[in-house]
């Protein structure tokens, strides 16, 4: 059973920073779903659709989506096990759920999400 379970999340103020993280279970051969799939980080504010705001690929390459670009960076570590976004210069409008999910995502992959709140 895959299990990816997101953590790290909180209260920060507006321009501070925050880490996520996102732990990816073994199946039984021993492998994650990152060594094979794209992981993501979506975020799901309250009254908005869910959307992907930064994804990275087992060979390490990342895309954005527009509004984070130049203060998240996700990043993975080296067994596939955790996938990490840094996110800095954070801003109200980031308030919200973060989830980890594979890129396109799996709906039976969906975790509790972790909350994100930026505010004053």
């Amino acid at each position: 059973q895959v299990q990816l379970v997101e953590s790290g999340g909180g209260l920060v103020h507006p321009g501070g920073s925050q880490r996520l993280s996102c732990a990816a279970s073994r199946n039984i051969f021993g492998i994650t779903v990152f060594s094979i799939k794209d992981l993501g980080w979506y975020r799901q504010a309250p009254g908005n659709q869910r959307e992907l705001v930064a994804a990275i690929s087992p060979d390490g390459s990342t895309n954005y989506t527009d509004s984070v670009k130049g203060r998240f960076t996700i990043s993975g570590d080296n067994a596939k096990t955790m996938v990490y976004p840094q996110m800095n210069n954070l801003k109200p409008e980031d308030t919200a759920v973060y989830y980890c999910n594979t890129v396109p995502y799996t709906d039976g992959y969906w975790g509790q999400g972790t909350q994100v709140t930026v505010s004053t």
